[in-house]
């Protein structure tokens, strides 16, 4: 392509909901941290190196008997509170600004375990309940 030598008529999205294709043989809970796995399918967060942050699902989908890109599932980029990992991996206000790591796809931990964890989002904040995590 070359620069423009004209106006363009350049499509929007508002970024306020993704749709991608589930993984193979995935269920996929409403309110789970997801990720895109490095096939570019939805799957529940994991303890893993190659996932991306999604964002949190907006309902339950189950591709559990279905080949990839079967079904897809829809995801909301955000802030959303997590649970908070344990012990020397809890996220504490302190951490506020930083990375977390996804542990599973309702926990988010400070540390990458040893290098066997995924950046989940940045926390935002924390409470008694839990990390809210920015997801972008």
């Amino acid at each position: 392509m070359t620069a423009l030598s004209a106006d363009r008529n350049t499509p929007r999205r508002e970024g306020e909901k993704r749709v991608i294709p589930l993984a193979a043989s995935t269920l996929i809970y409403a309110g789970a941290l997801c990720a895109i796995d490095a096939a570019g399918n939805l799957v529940p967060f994991s303890t893993a190196t190659t996932l991306k942050p999604a964002g949190r699902a907006e309902r339950r989908v189950d591709n559990s008997a279905g080949a990839a890109g079967a079904v897809s599932g829809e995801v909301s980029p955000g802030i959303f509170r997590f649970a908070n990992s344990t012990a020397g991996d809890a996220i504490t206000r302190a951490d506020i600004g930083s990375d977390c790591y996804g542990v599973d796809d309702q926990t988010v931990a400070k540390t990458s375990g040893t290098n066997t964890r995924s950046v989940a989002g940045k926390v935002f904040d924390v409470d008694d309940v839990g990390v809210w995590v920015k997801i972008s």
